[in-house]
Formats: structure tokens, C-alpha cells, sequence
């Protein structure tokens, strides 16, 4: 343990990325070498760690991004990949870390995380407040007469991705109310990972959106647009014969919109650190493509 050292920023040093991405396989089963190679990680993403050698031990990462609340644009970092070695754990190294992090970015208006059940604990300890999203739906009837063409792209396709990135570079805000600004990055970790084969663009209205059906619902992650677009014909282009109802991960601007506050037992709790006299907005939902 005499032998640590504190190193921050580090994802262009191979061996110490490599580490670091073996500990993030080991504790969360994600490589994000992928990333790295196909450009998105970059200085908007920093790692603050412990290391051994040149091994990785504990970390704790920054994700630089602005938050458009009532559309004022406020600095922000978002915190994620909270892991260290199993051996380590029990030296109070990730609160060494997540001190550090406080200190750099004081003057930033928030800094907030998506924090697993097994730690709800541990963020309390730093400032840290949970917050209860709001969840946004819509019962729909199908109506295919409205439906427009679109494309599927790929998350797995280099060109596919190329657009998506210049594409979102040029995106307004998701909502008027609540959204993420200079997330691109995080979008195309989502686009890699996750929602691989469940992206579509509307040449017609110029969006691209993120969705995946689940028995009878639509679920809507991203709608990603340049401007006006006609969302209800997108909607039902996206819908099939059983769909009964829209479930949007992201805060929608319309008061017509149900809610559903039901507690999800296994969900990730939302732990907001204000500052600079800011305040985090209710009745909101955090982006889900824009998660650390």
C-alpha cells in the first residue's frame, strides 16, 4: 500500500488505460477500449486513480458535460466507474479520490451520479442528496397512416457511427426543462454498447431515434434533432400493432404526459451535489444516454 500513486487523465498511456480497463471488466464487465479506439474517449472523460506499478487500483471518473435547466446552460460533471480491486478495498481510497474530485471542480454548478443499491451510504458522506426522477409515458393507439420511412443504423458500423457523432454534435436539448449538452461521447458509449441495433433515422425530419419495443411498450431513450420535428408520426413509425403505451427515458416538455414515481427496487438512485446557490429541478428525468 506505501506504493500508490495518484494519476489522473491518463487514457492516451496504453499500459495504464489497459489497467484500468481490466479493473472495469473485473467490477462492472465493461471494456472501454472499443471507445477509445473509435475516438470518444476523450478529455471530457477523466479517470482519477490509484495505481500500483503501472496496475490500476481504485478510481473514481469525471465526465464533463453542461446541463440545460429552463434553457440555462450550467457546468456540470457527472461521476461514474466508482470501482477499486477487491484487494484494496477497506483504505478509504475511492473517498481519497472523490475528495480530490470535489476540490477540482468546485466552482462547477453540479456535480452528480447514478449510484448502484449496495452504496447509497457512501454518497451522503460527500454532500451528496438522492434525488427521485420522474418517470414519463403515453398511452398510444396504434395508427399506422401517420407513419414516415426511416433508416436503421448501426452502432456496430464506422460510417453509421460517424454520423450519429456529427449528427448529435449539432443537436438542441432533449427537453426545454431538463437536458445534457456536450454529451456526444457518452450517446456513442450507448450507441457501442447497448443500442447497437435499435437506432433509426428520419431523413424527412432530420432525427435520429434511439428505441426498443418490450412486449406491449415503446421504450424511447433519444430523439435526437436539429430542429422542429413532427414526434408523433415518429412515434407511431416506430410503433407496432401492440403497442399500448410510450415510455420516454428522458424528461418530456409536454404537461400532457402521465407520470409514474413507482419505486424500482433495482433501479440506480440519482445523488445530486449542488453548489454556486444552484438547485436541481423536479419533476425531471436525467437522460438515460447521457448516464455515466
Amino acid at each position: 500500500m506505501m506504493g500508490l500513486l495518484f494519476v489522473k487523465g491518463y487514457h492516451h498511456e496504453a499500459i495504464l488505460r489497459n489497467s484500468f480497463n481490466e479493473l472495469a471488466q473485473q467490477i462492472f464487465g465493461i471494456n472501454f477500449e472499443p471507445w477509445y479506439q473509435a475516438g470518444y474517449w476523450t478529455d471530457k472523460y477523466v479517470p482519477y486513480s490509484f495505481v500500483e506499478g503501472s496496475r490500476v487500483v481504485a478510481n473514481v471518473s469525471v465526465n464533463k458535460l453542461d446541463l440545460m435547466i429552463d434553457n440555462v446552460q450550467k457546468k456540470s460533471i457527472q461521476i461514474g466507474t466508482v470501482m477499486t480491486h477487491p484487494e484494496y478495498r477497506g483504505y478509504g481510497l475511492s473517498k481519497t479520490l472523490m475528495n480530490r474530485v470535489l476540490e477540482d471542480f468546485a466552482a462547477y454548478d453540479y456535480i452528480y451520479l447514478f449510484a448502484n443499491q449496495s452504496v447509497l451510504d457512501f454518497y451522503p458522506k460527500f454532500g451528496f442528496y438522492p434525488v427521485k426522477e420522474t418517470q414519463f409515458s403515453q398511452a398510444l393507439k396504434y395508427n399506422p397512416e401517420v407513419a414516415i420511412p426511416y433508416r436503421k443504423l448501426e452502432g456496430s458500423s464506422r460510417d453509421d457511427r460517424s454520423f450519429i457523432y456529427d449528427f448529435s454534435n449539432k443537436r438542441k436539448p432533449i427537453s426545454k426543462r431538463f437536458g445534457t449538452m456536450n454529451a456526444q461521447e457518452l450517446l456513442m458509449f450507448y450507441c457501442m454498447y447497448v443500442f447497437t441495433d435499435d437506432i433509426y433515422y428520419f431523413e424527412k425530419e432530420n432525427v435520429i431515434a434511439i428505441a426498443r419495443h418490450e412486449n406491449n411498450y415503446l421504450h424511447m431513450y433519444d430523439f435526437i434533432s436539429q430542429g422542429e420535428a413532427d414526434v408523433e408520426s415518429i412515434i407511431q413509425s416506430l410503433s407496432l400493432p401492440a403497442t399500448t403505451e410510450v415510455i420516454f427515458h428522458f424528461t418530456a416538455d409536454s404537461p400532457e404526459f402521465p407520470t409514474n414515481n413507482g419505486d424500482n427496487e433495482d433501479a440506480n438512485v440519482l445523488f445530486v451535489r449542488t453548489q454556486n446557490h444552484s438547485s436541481w429541478p423536479g419533476n425531471v428525468k436525467h437522460p438515460l444516454t447521457s448516464q455515466a
